[in-house]
């Protein structure tokens, strides 16, 4: 179990740095005269993001067969792949 939870934080950590929400936070701390609770709202945004991804992965993963959630990751792998090419190629 930690190492998956390890390996979830590293994960999350790499793509968020950077990342839009990461700049929102940015911009709403430098904003604000009260960075802690921006903090605190980001996290518990992010934690509350986080548990549903979750959520619906059990579902899913419940109530498909395995094949079938084998195909809904490599779907999902392939769109996040398109959506990055996709946003490249607009810049």
């Amino acid at each position: 179990m930690l190492r998956v939870a390890l390996s979830s934080f590293v994960m999350i950590f790499l793509a968020e740095l950077g990342d839009k929400t990461q700049l929102a936070v940015f911009s709403l701390a430098t904003e604000s005269r009260s960075p802690w609770a921006v903090f605190l709202g980001a996290g518990a945004a992010l934690l509350l993001s986080s548990a549903l991804a979750v959520l619906l992965a059990s579902l899913v993963e419940r109530s498909l067969p395995e094949t079938w959630t084998k195909g809904v990751r490599l779907a999902a792998g392939g769109l996040f792949v398109l959506v990055g090419i996709w946003t490249i190629w607009k810049a």
